[in-house]
Formats: C-alpha cells, structure tokens, sequence
C-alpha cells in the first residue's frame, strides 16, 4: 500500500488506529490511557502482561479486520512522500 492509499484509508474510511509495537517506553502511559493505574502491576513481566492483554482485546474486536489493516515490511519504514 503506497502513501496516498494509506492515506485514503486513514481519512475516509471508518475505523480507529491500533499502534501495537512495544518498546516499552510508552508502555505505562497507554495502559494509564487505557485506564489501568501504575498501581496496577509491581514489575515489568506484570506490565507486559496487561499490555499484551489489551492487545488481545484489540485485535480479537470483531471491528479488527484485515481489510483495514497496514503496515511496513519487515525491517522497512512507512513511506514518507
């Protein structure tokens, strides 16, 4: 899918964006995003865990299809131009 097609989609279709990466980083501020508290897990397997749960809800929404799904190829960037 090039640029202007994932622009298409991103702007005039339904849907809602699902970034599912983890670096870790951001972890905490989505699951407080999402509603859990800090005070929610005591270490990072724990944190993990619920992210990855959270993705699970995600992913398995009957919403969640694959005609609404993109990403870049292993290794390479989203175009940019």
């Amino acid at each position: 899918m090039d640029l202007q097609q994932m622009s298409d989609q991103m702007t005039g279709k339904p849907g809602f964006v699902a970034a599912l990466d983890q670096s870790g980083g951001s972890t905490p501020e989505a699951l407080r995003l999402y509603g859990i508290p800090d005070t929610a897990y005591h270490s990072d397997a724990e944190m993990f865990e619920l992210i990855h749960q959270m993705r699970l809800r995600i992913i398995t929404a009957p919403s969640f299809t694959g005609e609404k799904l993109f990403q870049p190829q292993q290794g390479q960037p989203y175009p940019t131009e």
